[in-house]
């Protein structure tokens, strides 16, 4: 029973940062899911993969598994690279690319 310790990125359908502040502990699934032949669902046998638990910093997650006893690995995120540019560069006349219609 291997737990990821990580912050999660922002989604597709997000336009700001929401939820990506927090730090996140949830369990690796120990066994693959499988089709249920009635139905078509997804289902797993594995309960840990319904646990999800959220932290301030990291370092309240590690020791949340060291307390435990929960062998953990811990996934680093990525920072946003961010291009601030203001409007007006736009229109400037020295610009490497040029601006056409």
């Amino acid at each position: 029973m291997v737990a990821r310790i990580y912050r999660p990125a922002k989604s597709a359908m997000q336009s700001g940062r929401g939820k990506t502040k927090r730090w996140v502990l949830d369990y690796e699934p120990d066994s693959p899911r499988m089709i249920e032949p009635l139905m078509g669902y997804n289902s797993s046998q594995d309960m840990n993969g319904q646990v999800r638990v959220h932290f301030e910093t990291r370092e309240a997650a590690v020791a949340y598994a060291k307390a435990r006893g929960i062998a953990y690995r811990i996934i680093e995120p990525k920072e946003r690279k961010t291009n601030t540019m203001a409007y007006a560069d736009n229109f400037r006349f020295d610009r490497q690319i040029p601006w056409t219609h």
